[in-house]
């Protein structure tokens, strides 16, 4: 499989996926040695489950993955992970204004991600926003400040009728 990452400074070639996967991996490795943390298997099996992941993700989920990977991996050692993952840039984290968080990662995205929500399913899509960051940049450098984060994300209801939270609404 081969993804294309693009970017309006430098367009760059595409790169197969196991390279960047394996590059992520590596990236990991090092910022835990950083920190002084331990590279364990249940945090590779963590990782590993977070990159197998092609949509957004809770903990619990992520905990249940993980677990097919390496049985050992306890829900405490997830919680503790994810923060870590998130830090690192590799996962980032999406809140959508409900008890829980989502996730999601990093590996090919190359611009600003904007997020559209249904508030019908709690359905996450991602969207390239690179104006977002330059829009960001701008206003701030503006006021002579640094942006630290900016976010972007629209709410909408399903049109579907096979979304699965619609008949929720009807009542």
């Amino acid at each position: 499989m081969t993804q294309a990452f693009s970017s309006p400074a430098a367009p760059q070639t595409p790169v197969p996926a196991e390279v960047s996967l394996e590059k992520s991996r590596e990236t990991f490795r090092t910022f835990l040695a950083a920190k002084r943390l331990r590279v364990t298997n249940q945090r590779m099996a963590i990782f590993d489950a977070a990159f197998q992941r092609q949509d957004h993700f809770t903990a619990e989920a992520l905990l249940n993955d993980a677990r097919t990977l390496d049985d050992s991996v306890s829900r405490a050692t997830v919680y503790r992970s994810l923060p870590i993952l998130v830090e690192n840039g590799i996962v980032r984290e999406v809140d959508i204004g409900h008890d829980q968080k989502y996730y999601t990662t990093t590996l090919y995205q190359s611009t600003f991600q904007a997020q559209l929500v249904c508030l019908d399913c709690d359905k996450i899509i991602e969207m390239d926003a690179p104006f977002m960051e330059w829009y960001g940049k701008t206003v701030a450098s503006k006021n002579s400040m640094e942006l630290a984060s900016q976010r972007l994300q629209l709410t909408a209801r399903c049109k579907r009728n096979a979304c699965e939270n619609m008949k929720k609404r009807a009542s």
